[in-house]
């Protein structure tokens, strides 16, 4: 499993540009950004370099913010590779809570919230594997 961000914001200009700019000037790197919203507030889930210090930085700083566990699974880019991971997470009994996809270099992968003990060990028998933090980014070019 990886740890994911995830903050509550309110829906008004500027507020995700705060997360950002905290971020940022933290030197913390942001891999994948998802944003989601509801009538009161977005949900904003991150994954990147450092997530359990960002998620701590952003509490500081007066954001709902914490650490939360997912899977990162690669997911083969041609049409229907995402409808045959998903297959393979219905027949190991594992529930998708949300989702969302993306690419860093020539990797293609979900972000998955899944539900469904022992999420690990079913992943391992629908034959899929979870990826690594380290496997998620680009080393910066030398």
């Amino acid at each position: 499993m990886i740890d994911q961000v995830t903050v509550f914001l309110p829906n008004e200009p500027g507020a995700l540009a705060g997360v950002a700019a905290l971020l940022g000037g933290m030197g913390i790197q942001m891999h994948t950004l998802m944003v989601a919203d509801t009538a009161d507030y977005g949900i904003v889930r991150i994954i990147c370099d450092t997530p359990n210090a960002a998620a701590r930085a952003l509490a500081e700083h007066g954001y709902r913010a914490a650490a939360t566990q997912v899977s990162a699974l690669e997911v083969d880019n041609v049409p229907g590779g995402l409808a045959q991971m998903l297959t393979k997470l219905a027949d190991a009994q594992l529930n998708v809570e949300y989702a969302y996809c993306a690419s860093i270099g020539d990797r293609t992968f979900d972000i998955v919230k899944l539900t469904g003990e022992p999420v690990a060990l079913r992943l391992k028998q629908a034959g899929l594997r979870e990826l690594a933090p380290a496997e998620l980014y680009v080393p910066d070019a030398e």
